[in-house]
């Protein structure tokens, strides 16, 4: 599995607070399939981050296209593959 940061810039915040609810219930799917590693908004109200776990860039590409606020154009989606350094994130 690779691990793929999808950042996603805020387009629209009406349109963000209006599917907010169909967006997080999307997210609590994928997580139930094993799809999410981490997930989260940015502080700035510039929109969010979800780290996926997926086998390619293409299956990434094609879980970002479901996600309500993407559909709905209340946020835009950026795709990177991430390689995790595991120390980051494991505490001291």
């Amino acid at each position: 599995m690779k691990y793929f940061a999808v950042f996603l810039p805020m387009k629209n915040e009406e349109k963000s607070q209006q599917y907010r609810a169909q967006h997080l219930d999307f997210l609590n799917q994928k997580r139930q399939e094993g799809k999410i590693f981490a997930n989260g908004r940015f502080a700035d109200e510039a929109g969010g981050l979800v780290i996926y776990r997926a086998g390619s860039l293409e299956e990434v590409e094609q879980i970002a296209k479901q996600d309500p606020y993407v559909i709905q154009g209340a946020r835009g989606f950026d795709i990177h593959e991430w390689e995790m350094v595991s120390d980051a994130v494991l505490p001291y």
